[in-house]
């Protein structure tokens, strides 16, 4: 799967003038590869083509957004038809009220929405609907989590140890130089998995919190999902001090037919959800009780929160989005659960085989590979020294040369498209790779 040289690469040319022109010659930095990026040509189905003509298994799927693959026929369909009746409006379209009602029936927790236009914006409303309701600024958030772009959402998102303080009372780090002070101390982080810390520190801010924000699996913590002890214990405390929960399930709604806390007994107060929703276009949504919902009606007796942007709701997205959820039903769900299972167990039998030091975590239709030999449970047991960063990096290399493109966190998000074929593809080029990495410190 390997193409010529980097200089008569299409993909390195084309490198060099993204440089002149945007920082690190990229605008996201998830694509970013040594020595250079490698520049999509086309995608159709669980496939891509890169300009230099090599075609790889997409397990990546642009950052788990894309559940039924690239160029799903169904969804070219409504989007050509949309667009040649016009791409968004200063009006309203049903397209928003269908998709709203079928989304708001997948699950009891939702019942009211908003459309927004990617997971980052639906997490930040969120937060600030918590705060209107409440009336308190506060949010406790897991360590190491990823929650978007949003100051308060991102504090501890990747903290050191040399940063990251005593395990019974986290730091608040700053991911992006030059945060506000005041954004850290509005931020209680939580080690995840462990109810007594995590009970404890809440207890200490109860009368400030607007709200627990809660992953299910969160990818950055390791790609474990919560133990359930965990789940309820921080759903009970919310309940029993009136601070509301918020869960993002902007990844984790592909996990079950009205996401992963379905499998839980807990009842969110909000949701955010984003990535697969869009059926391939930018989206975001945000769902929950109505009461808190309502703060953003300019028509009810509690408008605290005035709301809007730009292309909310726009059609092509919302159409697309219908169209992917609606064919993503309990059996599509059910289907890639099974061929996730079936990579799982045949990755952990070649780290076996080889005696690499490495685990899989994960459930639904992701797993992540560890270079660790026993699962993490929290992001402290997640972190990466340098030896397990080399490890992953050349694993890395290895199964994108070997035709599998993955998140770079050795991550799988499957599509479905996907067959027991790409499975077992993924899984020889893993064994292979492993085989290489045994014998490295």
């Amino acid at each position: 799967m390997t193409t010529d040289s980097a200089q008569a690469s299409r993909s390195a040319e084309l490198f060099e003038r993204a440089q002149r022109v945007m920082p690190g010659g990229v605008s996201r930095n998830t694509v970013l590869r040594s020595p250079h990026p490698a520049y999509a040509e086309f995608g159709k189905g669980c496939r891509i083509t890169d300009l230099d003509g090599v075609e790889r298994i997409d397990f990546s799927n642009n950052m788990c957004s894309l559940i039924h693959g690239h160029a799903d026929p169904d969804i070219v369909r409504v989007v050509t038809e949309q667009i040649a009746r016009g791409s968004a409006f200063m009006m309203a379209t049903e397209a928003e009220v269908e998709y709203a009602e079928y989304l708001c029936s997948r699950s009891p927790s939702f019942e009211k929405m908003r459309f927004v236009n990617s997971g980052t914006e639906a997490l930040m409303a969120c937060l600030k609907a918590a705060r209107a309701h409440s009336g308190r600024s506060k949010i406790a958030k897991i360590e190491g989590a990823y929650h978007g772009g949003y100051d308060y959402a991102e504090v501890s998102q990747a903290p050191k140890p040399d940063s990251w303080g005593d395990i019974d009372r986290p730091t608040s780090v700053p991911l992006v130089h030059g945060t506000p002070r005041s954004a850290l101390d509005d931020v209680i982080v939580l080690p995840f998995n462990d109810v007594d810390r995590s009970i404890a520190r809440l207890d200490e801010h109860a009368d400030e919190l607007a709200c627990v924000l809660l992953d299910l699996m969160p990818h950055r913590v390791g790609l474990n999902p919560i133990e359930p002890e965990f789940a309820k214990a921080l759903s009970d405390w919310a309940r029993e001090n009136d601070v509301l929960l918020v869960l993002d399930e902007v990844i984790t709604f592909r996990s079950e037919y009205g996401g992963l806390q379905s499998r839980y007994d807990i009842n969110p107060d909000l949701t955010a959800m984003g990535k697969l929703i869009g059926g391939g276009f930018p989206i975001g949504a945000l769902a929950g009780r109505a009461e808190i919902m309502d703060t953003m009606n300019p028509h009810g007796k509690r408008y605290l929160f005035p709301h809007s942007g730009t292309f909310s709701a726009n059609p092509i997205s919302t159409l697309a989005g219908l169209t992917a959820m609606t064919k993503f039903d309990a059996a599509a769900i059910g289907r890639l659960a099974g061929l996730a299972q079936r990579g799982i167990e045949g990755i952990e039998a070649a780290i076996e085989r080889t005696g690499a030091r490495a685990c899989v975590t994960g459930t639904g239709s992701m797993f992540r590979v560890h270079m660790k030999p026993v699962a993490p449970r929290n992001y402290r047991e997640a972190h990466a020294t340098p030896e397990e960063n080399a490890r992953l990096s050349t694993l890395l290399d290895h199964l994108f040369d070997h035709g599998c493109v993955m998140i770079n966190t050795c991550t799988a998000a499957l599509s479905t498209p996907m067959t027991e074929t790409e499975i077992d593809q993924l899984v020889a080029a893993m064994e292979s790779g492993l085989s290489k990495i045994a014998s490295m410190p």
